[in-house]
């Protein structure tokens, strides 16, 4: 049973929500201020936080901020927010910050339910091993498909769920250019809503994150290709 926590001040919210969340085999923690958040991960594993926007102490985004910006052990679980518009300021602000995914409230709980599965399923499902050694070599860029870990020029680079999936569906098939569109439905499984300035944020994380390599090229009007060449002695 994958466990939750679920940040948010609406104390309303976390019995009904916990109760439903529990036909998906989901056990769901609540508290409603930041501070006892970070006790509860200290102290706890979880394996993903639902985080809402507007909260006491600091808001959501400061706490994603605060969050993937850290060395804590918990520092890369995913998050999926909770925004009390679904405009496209807080979505964009959110995933800038390292969101994996993003809702807007009022939400519809199967709707939650499934997004949450869809975050889990990627970051628990192993990728099939490259070859026998289970290595995506290129130049200057090792990534571990067996541990999940990529290597820049001899040091980790940390990345979020996403952000990993992200550089993998892109490093698997080198020069391939894959739509934005393709690129969303992909990362979330299922038919995602037409929201092409997420990929470009996603993007951007991951370049800041691989630099100063340039393996992400962009193909104006067509989308993105990985543009590393393939290290001969792997």
């Amino acid at each position: 049973m994958a466990r939750l926590l679920l940040l948010d001040d609406d104390e309303a919210l976390a019995g009904p929500l916990a109760q439903y969340l529990a036909r998906f085999d989901f056990q769901l923690e609540a508290v409603t201020r930041p501070s006892e958040a970070l006790k509860r991960l200290a102290a706890e594993r979880f394996d993903a936080l639902i985080l809402d926007g507007m909260l006491p102490e600091m808001d959501g985004f400061e706490f994603c901020r605060r969050l993937r910006a850290g060395t804590d052990p918990w520092h890369a679980m995913p998050v999926l927010m909770l925004t009390a518009r679904g405009d496209l300021t807080d979505r964009v602000v959110g995933l800038e910050l390292g969101a994996d995914d993003y809702l807007p409230k009022p939400f519809e709980p199967r709707e939650l339910a499934a997004r949450l599965q869809t975050v889990l399923r990627r970051l628990r499902l192993a990728p099939p091993a490259s070859a026998s050694s289970g290595r995506l070599c290129f130049e200057g860029l090792e990534i571990d498909t067996v541990r999940r870990i990529v290597i820049a020029g001899a040091q980790p680079v940390e990345l979020t769920s996403t952000e990993y999936e992200l550089l993998l569906m892109l490093a698997r098939e080198p020069g391939r250019v894959l739509s934005r569109d393709e690129i969303l439905n992909r990362l979330r499984g299922q038919e995602a809503e037409l929201y092409t300035r997420a990929v470009d944020i996603l993007i951007s994380r991951l370049r800041r994150k691989l630099e100063p390599l340039e393996a992400v090229k962009t193909l104006r009007n067509a989308g993105y290709c990985f543009a590393l060449p393939v290290w001969e002695g792997a």
